[in-house]
């Protein structure tokens, strides 16, 4: 996933295009703008990388109307647009659904009230033909996109400078292989916290 939307559309665009080239074709590349732009700039932006087969466009524009902007720009291009990480209840999916504003949905079960709420989420976005991600916190997503069949991809911060308690909270971290995360058979979520850390940081 590439960060986009701190530059002129058109700046970020030609960044993109050399990572569309650095990565090849097969590379799965999605772009994250952050709530960064108008739609008018998304829908720019959008259109000038159009033909770099782009996964999608997280978070287009800007927060204080975001739903009716995404709308905007997702009926603007033929980039599937992804949202959700900010909205915190089955509600706010519904919102988005119903103002046809996304392709994907990427709620978070960590802030949305679980996993019982992510799975109504999930329901809602199923009826509506919309796929579901999910935002960071993949020693749980693994186990939600595994479960139902609209699942996609799980985001996860391999790189320990990114993400450097993530790499030592566990003490079984699930290991990405070739790209994939293998879902356990242990119970629930199937992860031990490593006490080493624990100790380290008990206040």
């Amino acid at each position: 996933k590439f960060k986009v939307g701190g530059l002129a559309p058109e700046e970020d665009a030609r960044r993109v295009e050399a990572a569309r080239t650095a990565a090849g074709p097969d590379f799965v590349l999605a772009v994250d703008a952050n709530r960064g732009w108008s739609a008018q700039d998304a829908i720019r932006f959008a259109t000038l990388i159009e033909p770099l087969d782009i996964r999608w466009f997280e978070e287009p524009c800007h927060w204080y109307d975001d739903v009716a902007l995404m709308a905007r720009v997702r009926h603007a291009t033929r980039i599937p647009v992804t949202a959700g990480q900010s909205e915190i209840t089955s509600h706010g999916v519904r919102r988005m659904l119903d103002a046809g504003a996304v392709d994907f949905v990427n709620l978070d079960a960590s802030e949305c009230g679980g996993v019982s709420e992510w799975r109504r989420a999930a329901a809602l976005c199923a009826t509506a033909g919309v796929e579901m991600a999910h935002h960071e916190e993949s020693q749980i997503s693994r186990h939600l996109l595994a479960a139902i069949s609209h699942g996609t991809y799980v985001e996860c911060f391999a790189d320990p400078e990114r993400d450097p308690v993530w790499q030592t909270m566990w003490a079984n971290r699930p290991r990405v292989r070739d790209g994939m995360f293998a879902v356990g058979a242990e119970p629930g979520f199937g992860l031990v916290l490593d006490e080493a850390m624990v100790q380290k940081y008990r206040a």
